[in-house]
């Protein structure tokens, strides 16, 4: 089984990748979590992370803004190291947004109170700026009528959205999403979808974690599967989706596509 990464592809490109993780291992107690992670995303880049429950793509995602520790290995972002502490994280953390699986929304401040905080409290934008600026954010993922509304009055979607427009109101220029509609109801999971092809078609550089595999199959450039902590395959979607090279993945497809 051949292995793709995108190493050859930024060799041959002017740019350096966004992201780079070199042999990164992770373990909770004596569980093995991330085993060996090589993988290199480019600026402008969709990559979804596929694989079972428990395969380690959820961590993947949380060790890149150092959500989680890693044991050994590296992660440079835009070819700086991720920073241990201080302030050299929180500006990482302003430069990587993360949208999670719950919205994590403050329930006692309104839509928009909720998108400018970070703005105005990290970035020290005037409130009328940044108030603009949520207003426009608002607009582009489709609950601006929402904006003074607390929380608890929204659809699971339409605060998922917020939270969205909530990390990109800190201008970042890698979005990670982990497993964001996982915790919505059916019908509410094509408007966050929608709004993140949005993203990706703009040129938002996206790490994905996720089941939807109609986004991975229209939206993502390579598709990242993952079992047991490693990286089994990295494909773009039309070969990974019709000609897997793992005999896990193509057992993986063959539960989700067919059930």
């Amino acid at each position: 089984m051949t292995q793709t990464t995108s190493a050859s592809r930024s060799e041959s490109g002017t740019a350096p990748p966004l992201v780079t993780m070199r042999e990164v291992q992770k373990h909770f107690g004596d569980l093995h979590v991330l085993r060996d992670i090589d993988l290199e995303v480019d600026a402008g880049e969709v990559v979804v992370v596929l694989g079972p429950s428990g395969s380690g793509k959820s961590t993947l995602c949380r060790t890149i803004n150092r959500l989680e520790t890693i044991d050994s290995g590296d992660i440079t972002i835009d070819g700086s190291p991720l920073p241990a502490s201080g302030p050299g994280l929180a500006r990482l953390r302003a430069e990587v947004g993360m949208v999670f699986q719950s919205f994590n929304l403050f329930a006692h401040k309104s839509v928009l109170d909720n998108v400018t905080v970070a703005p105005i409290k990290v970035k020290r934008l005037p409130r009328r700026e940044a108030e603009a600026l949520g207003m426009s954010l608002l607009e582009r993922v489709g609950v601006a009528d929402q904006a003074q509304k607390l929380p608890a009055q929204l659809s699971g979607g339409q605060q998922q959205r917020v939270a969205i427009a909530r990390s990109l109101a800190m201008q970042p220029k890698l979005m990670l999403f982990d497993e964001p509609t996982s915790a919505l109801d059916p019908e509410m999971i094509n408007e966050v979808i929608e709004v993140m092809t949005d993203l990706a078609r703009e040129g938002m550089t996206m790490i994905v974690v996720t089941h939807e595999m109609g986004f991975a199959r229209r939206t993502a450039d390579r598709v990242v599967f993952m079992d047991a902590g490693r990286i089994l395959e990295v494909a773009p979607p039309d070969r990974f989706f019709t000609a897997p090279e793992s005999e896990r993945a193509k057992d993986f497809l063959s539960k989700i596509l067919h059930h």
